[in-house]
């Protein structure tokens, strides 16, 4: 089976989330247009992946204006309880495309934001959510933790899908719960724009013998709001250069690193090449040695069937 993909290194329209989401509506009208089947999009892609922010916070103290920008990326965060889901349900199905989006979600229940990859069906809609199951260092100002309900995968028509985001691609044990499910499209949307990161999307591809779709923004100091512009006055202009990358189950780069622009990566994808390159290695095959290791996860669901 042969499938084309698209992964979309853009910039949102920060903490504004009525013109983000029309800015997702628009690229994922052009990009199924050119016959893409999934389309993914990078970390916190609304209301944005909020770098340089402190939010006013040290230890011991807090400031009104960075409770105040915590309220109002609160308020451009996606809500799955409200219509913020059926638009996105309706898009997917509109354009007859999957849909991998990376967001700030609300959580109704409790009131805390998750960083969270949304697995969009046209047929099925919401699949599932994965949420961030560790925010790295002062992310976790802003973005509670999931546990193990949240890694998550799916098998679809279009190939078995899942991922990590950002640096819980560094966690081992939580990139093999991903393989034990048998994951043949990794999707790794992150705000790292390191040109490391491509040795790391190489290695998960190699590891896994998958796919490898990772996927960061696009952005410079000048498109945050004007009312944030001292708060990132420090930081250089070119904020995240990118660095979204296409990697096969052998670790050859189909597409990318992308850095410097916006733009996007497209790339045809044989799912046949997956067990094809478990010939020399399988990572839970005959590699596991079931004799000597066992991973448990706590709560993690089965794989979930789109039929």
């Amino acid at each position: 089976m042969k499938l084309k993909v698209a992964v979309l290194q853009e910039s949102p329209v920060f903490f504004d989330k009525e013109k983000t989401l029309q800015k997702v509506e628009s690229l994922v009208k052009t990009y199924a247009q050119q016959g893409c089947e999934l389309l993914v999009f990078p970390e916190s892609f609304i209301p944005g992946y909020p770098r340089g922010f402190d939010f006013g916070a040290k230890i011991g103290s807090r400031t009104d204006f960075g409770r105040q920008a915590y309220a109002d990326f609160s308020a451009a965060s996606i809500d799955l309880e409200s219509e913020d889901r059926s638009r996105l349900e309706e898009l997917a199905e509109t354009h007859n495309t999957y849909i991998v989006l990376g967001v700030t979600e609300k959580n109704s229940t409790n009131g805390s934001l998750y960083c969270s990859m949304l697995y969009i069906s046209p047929t099925h809609g919401l699949l599932g959510v994965h949420r961030k199951i560790k925010p790295t260092g002062t992310e976790r100002l802003v973005w509670a933790e999931a546990a193990g309900e949240s890694l998550v995968a799916f098998d679809t028509r279009i190939g078995k899908l899942g991922g990590l985001i950002c640096w819980e691609n560094y966690m081992p044990q939580a990139r093999m719960a991903m393989y034990q499910n048998g994951v043949e499209i990794y999707i790794a949307p992150t705000a790292d724009s390191r040109e490391e990161w491509t040795a790391t999307m190489t290695h998960i591809a190699l590891e896994g013998r998958c796919f490898v779709l990772g996927c960061n923004q696009y952005y410079t100091k000048s498109m945050y709001p004007e009312k944030y512009a001292e708060t990132v006055a420090s930081e250089p202009e070119n904020l995240c250069p990118g660095g979204s990358i296409i990697v096969s189950p052998l670790g050859k780069v189909l597409a990318g690193p992308l850095f410097g622009k916006a733009g996007a990566l497209i790339a045809e994808l044989d799912l046949e090449d997956v067990p094809r390159s478990k010939l020399d290695f399988d990572v839970i095959g005959h590699y596991a040695r079931p004799d000597i290791f066992e991973l448990k996860v706590k709560g993690q669901p089965d794989i979930i069937r789109e039929d």
